[in-house]
């Protein structure tokens, strides 16, 4: 925790664990640190934040919460063996992701109407996204418009997350601003055509898109505009009905199929000029194989934390499978609940070569907008930091390594009370 240690001057990223030292000094200089970033009382003092609506929205899961229990589950049965006399004084966090070297394997997972956490929306997030150089991926459901995001996020690295529409002219409409506004990864999620079973949100009424909330992409777009007009709907007057015709345009309940996968990948392919595509939301070995067949640049291997289906497999049981199969022939990342440092090392032994935190991030940024995102990704990445120091590992690529691990069956019980995991 040397704030002068020469070997800083080697490194190229920041030494993120000197975080760990300012909060300690903090005392000092009559300061405390903002607040805990303990996941557990995290989440507890987002609630005591939030509206019931947001709250609601932001911690439910599908049904009974069993796959969100599953992907905590998983990760407890995986233990990291450290290794020890490693000089890891000599350490780097940073890796490279399509082209974008970045300070770690962390990025911004998509998470849409911001607006119902802080009112600034995205803009706080993609902010501090640009500052700590980690990607952000905006969800096509976020509550501002996609310029808005892109000058925000600057020149920081930044993919767009597209919920396919049935309207092909507004799917290309969409692909073609965030391509002009420096969003240079495509990335389609396959599993939410329509929101899964949520019994808060349904208990509630609880979709603030009916309430004219979040539907700033589609309020900016020239297409969905025409739209508007064709059905008489004036956004201004009538924010309700503009907002729900825009996400029943997103969340539509209508499936696409892989025959649809051509032309999407050949349609962003033609506006960026040949970036990456990638689907999120695969689970299973044979959906994989076939996106490989396609093409796809990339995968991530997500059960979008366990609010979609319930009683599905752990998505982090669901990375080792597809990483025995498709491993070597695409890019793997891994998305669902990422909680401290010890799970980005867990998955990236397992495979992954990147991994989206989401539910982190919400909750600081309902805690405290920009500060709180930046005070809890910063800790995120001294922990992981950290972990490196004392867990025997001088870059990413030495985490990346099986042997890492000592596993044990998956041998998951229905607790009948859930601790905060």
């Amino acid at each position: 925790m040397d704030a002068n240690n020469p070997n800083r001057k080697e490194r190229d990223t920041p030494q993120w664990s000197l975080y760990q030292r300012e909060n300690f000094w903090k005392p000092n200089t009559d300061e405390v640190p903002l607040f805990n970033t303990e996941p557990g009382k995290l989440e507890e003092l987002a609630k005591e934040k939030l509206t019931q609506g947001g709250w609601y929205y932001a911690s439910s899961n599908a049904g009974q919460s069993y796959t969100h229990l599953a992907n905590r589950q998983a990760f407890f049965r995986h233990k990291i063996i450290p290794r020890q006399l490693v000089d890891t004084n000599h350490r780097t966090t940073s890796t490279t992701i399509f082209g974008h070297k970045v300070s770690a394997p962390i990025g911004f997972a998509p998470i849409g109407i911001n607006k119902i956490y802080h009112p600034l929306g995205e803009l706080p997030v993609a902010t501090v996204a640009k500052e700590l150089n980690l990607p952000y991926c905006l969800s096509t459901a976020g509550s501002t418009s996609i310029e808005k995001v892109a000058a925000a996020n600057g020149q920081g690295p930044r993919f767009y997350q597209l919920y396919l529409p049935h309207d092909d002219e507004l799917t290309i409409s969409l692909l073609t601003r965030a391509y002009k506004s420096g969003f240079d990864v495509c990335i389609l999620t396959t599993d939410t055509w329509q929101l899964g079973w949520r019994h808060d949100d349904v208990a509630t009424g609880n979709y603030a898109f009916y309430r004219g909330i979040g539907a700033d992409i589609g309020l900016t777009d020239p297409i969905f505009q025409k739209r508007l007009a064709a059905d008489g709907i004036d956004p201004e007057k009538e924010p309700e009905r503009a907002a729900a015709k825009w996400i029943d345009n997103v969340w539509h309940g209508r499936a696409h199929s892989w025959e649809k996968m051509p032309w999407l990948i050949e349609t962003w392919k033609e506006i960026s000029g040949g970036k990456p595509f990638c689907l999120k939301g695969i689970q299973s070995v044979a959906d994989a194989k076939r996106a490989v067949e396609l093409g796809v640049d990339g995968i991530v291997v997500s059960n979008h934390a366990g609010r979609q289906v319930d009683g599905a497999i752990a998505s982090l049981d669901a990375l080792e499978n597809i990483v025995a199969a498709v491993g070597d022939k695409t890019y793997l990342m891994y998305d669902s609940g990422i909680r401290g440092a010890s799970d980005v090392c867990k998955a990236l032994a397992l495979g992954a070569k990147f991994v989206f935190v989401g539910r982190l991030w919400v909750w600081g940024l309902s805690i405290m907008g920009e500060a709180g995102v930046r005070h809890v990704m910063k800790a995120l990445l001294a922990d992981l930091d950290i972990l490196m120091t004392v867990g025997g590992f001088q870059n990413v690529e030495q985490m990346m390594d099986r042997d890492i691990l000592e596993s044990y069956p998956k041998g998951y019980a229905m607790m009948a009370e859930k601790s905060k995991l």
